[in-house]
């Protein structure tokens, strides 16, 4: 059974739903502090109008990015991880890496694939070693660990500029597919 919450639960999370139900089972202590942590972490926030365009996003990230060096099957770059990729704890979002993570391994996979090709992404793997503060400067290398007829992978390494510690660890796997002729 599920009970509407109390009026001082609505009122301290702008991230509730209007139609928000909280379960009769979960005491409304909880779900209280649930909905205010979500709203500290920035739920509820409107998007600015002049950010809701299509295309936004794809460029926003890639602002972020900025290439070092290009070779076929590598590619370094650095990254600045500035206060809107980061999360509320003052590091790069997780989500922000697995985003550059995508945007990384497709540009590397591109220096070995042939344009008559579609790059699906079929995998990806990410091992979170240790957090980024905001304003740091990342230094991502991207590198072919194996390309054929029907398959890449490409392997990401994160480091932080400041101290060569090791940040991030990744794998993506592309699926190599002909382009549609329709």
């Amino acid at each position: 059974m599920e009970a509407k919450p109390s009026s001082g639960t609505e009122s301290a999370s702008s991230c509730a739903s209007p139609s928000l139900k909280i379960s009769s089972e979960l005491d409304p202590r909880h779900a209280s502090e649930t909905l205010t942590f979500v709203t500290r972490m920035g739920g509820g926030v409107s998007i600015p109008q002049n950010c809701n365009t299509n295309g936004f996003y794809d460029a926003f990230i890639r602002s972020f990015i900025k290439v070092d060096h290009i070779q076929r099957g590598r590619i370094s770059c650095t990254i600045i991880a500035k206060p809107p990729i980061c999360n509320g704890y003052g590091t790069l979002h997780g989500g922000a890496v697995g985003v550059l993570v995508e945007v990384l391994s497709t540009a590397c996979a591109r220096t070995v694939v042939a344009e008559d090709k579609q790059l699906s992404l079929g995998e990806v793997s990410i091992s979170y070693l240790s957090g980024t503060p905001a304003n740091e400067e990342v230094l991502a290398n991207a590198s072919v660990v194996k390309t054929g007829r029907n398959l890449t992978v490409v392997a990401l390494e994160f480091k932080s500029k400041k101290n060569g510690n090791l940040l991030y660890i990744t794998h993506a796997t592309f699926y190599n597919m002909p382009v549609s002729g329709l």
